[in-house]
């Protein structure tokens, strides 16, 4: 038996799930990343940097996404002349780790921590960091990613952590580096300060009191006080000062008790719903008796509202910064220097805090409650505190009003506890030194999209902060500083090898529990150092990547030029809020180090949210697990789906799961389908010709079919405009562009040309169509390999059949393709796509007028302006007629006999554009005749009363003129397709044997045949009259025979000794209709003199004799006039082929079954 080139495929809906678990285990089998990485381990490195997740946490859609970007590009790399390394990474320190062991040991204070010792604490930390590690290499591996995870780098790692030491002493080597007390986001949940971008990472809705209070001034004539602002009563007992703006007006007013109070002048004549001085104040009326420049009244002095630190003469007063405004408030401001950026700065500009002389006024401990300085509150949480703060200071006479302030507030990132602005000492990165390296360094990159490069990003570094870096925290890489008991003196340890020689230790773990004891000699004065208490924030050590996954510098000792041609990355992809977090550390250590960016191109991602625009959340399980997206669609409608989707031009992707489903229906099906056609049919030629399918690369060149010709431009646009796109990054113009490019392939180069491909026409077109279906198929799945590495595996592995004994193991390892310039003919697909334009045209005519498809119409009509657009679709027209199932076509270039174009004025533009003339120009518009209206549309402009009027100033309707009685119609574009909508009884027959024809080709599928397979059918029409349903299976049995390949014969001539595969009765207009698919039978000739001299005894035995030979082996053997010799019980036949025996039933003398 022949061997078939390619294995043939179970029939039914392909299972994608199913068959990618196959993939992912082949892939294992043949170890597919590895052998990837070998055979392109000399060629052009291509770097890619792969951020590193959290290690506590399972991987979810904005990981998948990042994920996938990620994986594309990697591939299209390595099949485009790289070796692309890919190592996955950990983020392992932090607070996400910590957060989980303190729900789990309950431990909520700094004391606590100290009580269980930072040894056991890291300790239970260290044994849970890689707890989701099987899930992630899992879910990685379930969506296609191909990464490598036993060569991962982890930041806990003390290769990583050392490097992050050599970063951070190369920042001091360069003076970036100095301790300061700022007033920073505090997390008392965490009891750590954070950085201004994880502040402002999580900001929320608050209600806070707004409270309005009196300062009297002291020595004032007028007893007057001064009224300021808070939405923080809590900070109230730390006041130290009042801020005015010296340009700013200001008044003393007498209230309707005879009270006199100062405040903002504009604040004072605000409405009364905006007016914080008269908001609560029943019956409220002013007097204003004096007005002040704020520069008057800088340097009065007040009475403070308490007493806790009163003994700080030099302040009590008012000051003056620029920061005041009338905007909100009362146009004062309390100032607490130990709660406020702004207070800390203007009160040691007005030297209210005299900075390195006296402590900062800061009475809340590290768990954000009152110290014993402030004895009324002591021990309560401050935002706890403010109703009994409120309380005192209406007791004191002290509260002008109160009120509930709604505002956007910054809650901590990790606990979503409210975050606390808080003078601590923290170790800084001095960014602002470096701002203009940034900016310019940030110009020497590529982003997708650009605008989050220009604006977004940009305006972040311009105004860039120095960095705070330290956290107050146990589990994550020690700041590597060396301090003296006074803190006067310090230095920074770059290395291990350092630390061990200054301090005589061997050291083989960087964490706190290991060094925090360790002490040296200064090199200065000899003094005992001791570490700081701090370590770094994690996300120093994201930034660090570059240079700790690969221990840099010190696995490059002599040889550090290596590390630099592997640096910058040429490529990097995270989501948009890492413009502030990742991106950000990446270009300012870089910058800081070397001057130069940390990456070359970079991809932004959108968000990931819920269907409904909220975002994902398990607890409200408001989105499907990415597990049941992989089990019921495959990663690969999963992938195509995102990689199609706004969220990789950095826009919000609101997730759909019906959307996934309708990838799989849209585009893996019948893509898969297109390949299952080739399978079936190449497997067919190689059954019926005995030769054997190779694939010949050079075919394209001696095709002549225009279709083919087409289809194989098209496909070589598309590899031209898919590796254009792909050096640029712009996923979203490549994946619409390959599904436009599956669509065409799918609905109209196999649609279009089934016959040929089936066999149906020459042997020549049989051959160059199904090359050319390869051809595609097969570089099809090079181009989609990158986006859908599953499906074109699949087909790969059986494609590959056709290729020979050298054929790569997987497609991955094949490169995508360079342009055949040679086979684009822009000629060739303008003409069919004028072809496409005017069958969709007259698709629509059809579904709007419902006309079954299968419902032949006499004529169609194709009426357009363009004469080339009639001449391409007129030499084309074969398929025109086939498409949509016409009779005849015809052209015309005359629309005027046709159509009447009339006009409608657009109110809105013409009033704007005319003003006055408008009313004239719109009266004159609605009379325009076709001629003008045509001229319009041509020229893009027409002169109505003397002005100038253009096609957006009209809309012109398309009134169709011509026999309504025979023509229905339909425009779009300037394409018209008019058909005859008049139905003849032969036009309704016909179509009644195309359902026929439709009706056999599902029993064959029912019956799980292929197209190789050779049957008959047999037909019973129920309870017929007139015969006129049988009448329409003998006039079109050819048709029939030709959509289906099966003859269609009445029943009485199937003979009771043949097997029926499958019988369905059905109804058809209206009739039932019994149909029987059988194995093919040999029909005898009863009028014959051999077969009417046997009884009816021997007829029966000679009958189920012959059935029970192979008749397709019977047919090669005896043709036409040949004898056929057999015996029955020793009895001797002799039957003559064509005369008393046919292997067609239309061949029989008599009783002929008119089947063509």
């Amino acid at each position: 038996m022949q061997k078939l080139t390619f294995s043939e495929l179970t029939q039914g809906k392909p299972n994608f799930p199913r068959q990618e678990e196959e993939i992912v285990q082949y892939w294992r089998d043949i170890k597919a990343f590895e052998t990837q990485l070998e055979k392109t381990k000399d060629q052009k490195p291509f770097t890619f940097y792969d951020g590193p997740p959290f290690a506590t946490g399972t991987p979810h859609y904005g990981h998948i996404l990042a994920g996938t970007i990620k994986d594309v590009i990697c591939r299209y790399a390595s099949m485009t002349g790289h070796y692309v390394e890919r190592r996955f990474g950990w983020d392992c320190h932090g607070l996400p780790v910590e957060y989980e062991i303190e729900k789990k040991l309950n431990i909520q204070t700094r004391e606590d921590v100290m009580k269980l010792g930072i040894k056991k604490y890291n300790e239970e930390c260290r044994s849970i960091v890689m707890r989701c590690a099987n899930d992630w290499e899992i879910t990685v591996e379930r969506m296609g990613r191909w990464i490598d995870f036993k060569n991962d780098y982890k930041t806990m790692n003390k290769s990583f952590m050392e490097s992050a030491w050599w970063v951070f002493s190369e920042l001091h080597r360069k003076k970036l580096v100095y301790r300061d007390f700022k007033v920073m986001p505090y997390s008392t949940a965490l009891n750590t300060p954070l950085s201004n971008f994880e502040a402002k990472s999580n900001y929320q809705t608050r209600r806070d009191p707004a409270i309005v209070v009196s300062f009297p001034v002291i020595g004032d004539e007028h007893n007057a006080s001064f009224l300021a602002w808070t939405t923080t009563p809590w900070t109230l007992p730390s006041n130290l000062a009042l801020c005015v703006n010296a340009n700013l007006t200001y008044v003393k007013f007498q209230d309707n008790e005879g009270k006199y109070y100062i405040c903002g002048k504009k604040v004072l004549q605000k409405p009364k719903k905006d007016n914080t001085i008269s908001k609560g104040r029943k019956g409220f009326k002013s007097k204003v008796i004096a007005e002040y420049k704020g520069s008057e009244l800088v340097g009065k002095t007040y009475k403070p509202l308490f007493e806790y630190f009163g003994d700080r003469k030099h302040c009590f007063r008012v000051i003056a910064d620029n920061y005041v405004t009338e905007e909100e408030g009362t146009g004062i401001v309390h100032q607490a220097p130990g709660f406020g950026e702004d207070d800390l700065r203007a009160c040691e500009n007005a030297d209210i805090h005299k900075r390195g002389e006296e402590d900062i006024v800061c009475p809340v401990d590290h768990n954000g409650r009152f110290t014993d300085e402030v004895k009324d509150y002591a021990g309560q949480y401050v935002l706890d505190a403010n109703p009994k703060i409120i309380k005192d200071l209406r007791g004191n006479g002290r509260l002008w009003n109160e009120a509930n302030f709604d505002h956007e507030y910054p809650m901590c990132w990790r606990s979503d506890t409210p975050l606390l602005y808080k003078a601590i000492p923290s170790w800084f990165i001095r960014v602002t030194a470096i701002k203009e390296q940034l900016v310019a360094n940030n110009q020497k990159t590529y982003w997708v999209p650009s605008y989050v490069k220009d604006k977004r990003f940009h305006n972040w570094l311009v105004d860039a902060r120095d960095w705070a870096v330290s956290r107050n925290r146990y589990w994550g890489t020690p700041i590597p500083i060396w301090i003296s008991e006074d803190e006067k003196e310090w230095e920074v340890i770059g290395s291990v090898e350092e630390l061990e020689k200054r301090s005589g230790q061997k050291i083989d773990d960087l964490h706190r529990e290991n060094i925090d004891d360790i002490k040296i000699k200064s090199l200065k004065t000899g003094k005992t150092l001791h570490r700081v208490d701090e370590v770094f924030d994690c996300w120093f050590e994201s930034g660090s990547m570059p240079y700790g996954q690969c221990h840099f510098p010190f696995a490059y000792k002599g040889k550090e030029e290596e590390f630099f041609k592997r640096f910058p990355a040429n490529f990097i992809a995270e989501g948009l809020d890492q413009t502030r977090g990742w991106f950000y550390t990446l270009l300012v250590l870089s910058t800081a180090l070397f001057d130069k960016p940390a990456w070359q191109n970079l991809i932004v991602n959108g968000m990931v949210l819920a269907e409904d625009g909220s975002k994902m959340s398990k607890r409200k399980k408001n989105y499907p697990a990415p597990e049941k997206i992989f089990n019921e669609y495959g990663a690969d409608a999963l992938r195509i789906y995102l990689c199609q989707s706004p969220v990789v031009r950095a826009e919000k992707l609101q997730f759909s799961e019906k959307d996934v489903k309708a990838t799989v229906t849209k585009v893996l099906s019948p893509w898969y389908n297109a390949y299952n056609f080739l399978i079936e049919n190449v497997s067919r030629y190689e059954r019926t010709t005995g030769k054997q399918f190779r694939y010949n690369p050079d075919a394209h060149k001696q095709m002549s079919n225009i279709m083919d010709k087409w289809i194989l431009s098209e496909l070589q646009s598309l590899v031209k405009f898919f590796r254009q796109e792909m050096e640029a990054y712009r996923l979203y113009t490549i994946n619409d562009t390959l599904i436009n490019f599956i669509e065409l392939l799918c609905n109209t180069y196999v649609r279009m040309n089934r016959p040929r491909i089936r066999g149906q026409a020459s042997l020549e077109d049989t051959v160059n169509s199904t090359q050319a279906l390869y051809h595609v198929l097969l570089t099809l799945c090079q181009l989609m390999a990158p986006f859908s590495p599953f499906i074109v595996e699949t087909m790969y592995l059986n494609l590959r059949g056709a290729l020979g004994e050298t054929a790569e193991k997987s497609v991955h390892f094949m490169s995508i393709p360079q342009p055949n310039e040679d086979a684009i003919d822009k000629d060739i697909e303008r003409r069919v796509q004028n072809l496409l334009k005017a069958i969709i045209v007259g698709r629509a005519v059809r579904d709007d007028n419902k006309f079954k498809n299968k419902l032949p119409l006499n004529e169609m009509m194709v009426v357009h302006p363009d004469s080339q657009f009639l001449k391409d679709v007129e030499g084309l027209k074969e398929y025109v007629l086939r498409e949509l199932n016409v009779k005849t076509v015809t052209f015309s270039d005359e629309m005027a006999d046709y159509i009447q174009l009339s006009a409608e004025p657009v109110h809105k533009a013409l009033g704007s554009k005319y003003k006055g003339k408008a009313r004239q120009i719109k009266a004159e518009i609605v009379k325009l005749n076709h001629e003008q209206l045509t001229q319009l549309q041509d020229s893009g402009a027409l002169t109505v009363c003397d002005e100038k009027i253009v096609p957006e100033d009209v809309v012109i309707s398309w009134n169709f003129k011509g026999d309504t009685k025979k023509w229905v119609h339909k425009e779009d574009k300037g394409c018209i397709v008019l058909l005859d909508q008049r139905i003849t009884k032969e036009l309704r027959d016909e179509c009644t044997a195309r359902e026929v024809s439709t009706r056999i080709q599902q029993m064959r599928k029912n019956g799980k045949l292929v197209p190789a397979d050779v049957v008959n059918a047999f037909y019973n029409v129920e309870n017929e009259e007139k015969d006129e349903l049988s009448s329409v299976f003998e006039r079109f049995g050819g048709l029939i025979e030709k959509r289906t390949r099966i003859k269609v014969m009445p029943l009485s001539l199937k003979s009771p000794f043949i097997g029926t595969i499958i019988t369905e009765d059905m109804e058809i207009d209206g009739k039932k209709v019994t149909l029987s698919l059988c194995i093919p039978q040999i029909f005898l000739n009863k009028n014959s003199s051999t077969i009417s001299a046997l009884d009816a005894t021997e007829l029966s035995l000679v009958e189920e004799y012959l059935q029970q030979q192979d008749v397709l082996t019977l047919m090669e053997r005896y043709p036409n006039k040949s004898t056929f010799k057999f015996s029955i019980d020793e009895k001797q036949y002799q039957l003559q082929v064509g005369a008393d025996f046919v292997f067609d039933a239309a061949n029989l003398k008599e009783e002929v079954v008119d089947i063509d």
